[in-house]
């Protein structure tokens, strides 16, 4: 069975989908529409070495029809769903059901303070 998986940051990237999933997926562009792009401070020193960036990539509900990220859903399969588990590393994000822009509903990551 496929799933439905948006990606609003580096799940898009090349490199990242190839390590995640060991292909490229074919997506098509869409959008969380009623949320903003915000950003949480890396904590983790290790994970800032690793990857380079200073912090995560989040979103945050408005209600608010003006506010949209644009990203881009993807079809991948039960297996590459827990694929993408991993890669968001759980204990940081939440996998959500929610509706796109286009209708579709999709699997969303929404970035949460570690406890």
């Amino acid at each position: 069975m496929m799933e439905n998986l948006f990606s609003y940051g580096t799940l898009q990237d090349a490199p990242i989908q190839l390590k995640t999933f060991g292909r490229m997926l074919e997506g098509q562009p869409d959008s969380l529409i009623g949320y903003k792009m915000t950003f949480t401070k890396i904590k983790d020193e290790a994970v800032v070495a690793e990857t380079g960036m200073t912090h995560y990539n989040n979103i945050t509900y408005t209600g608010n029809d003006s506010d949209i990220i644009t990203g881009t859903v993807f079809e991948v399969t039960e297996t590459e769903l827990q694929g993408s588990d991993e890669y968001e590393a759980l204990d940081n994000y939440q996998r959500s059901l929610m509706k796109l822009g286009s209708g579709k509903t999709a699997w969303v990551y929404k970035y949460v303070e570690p406890k």
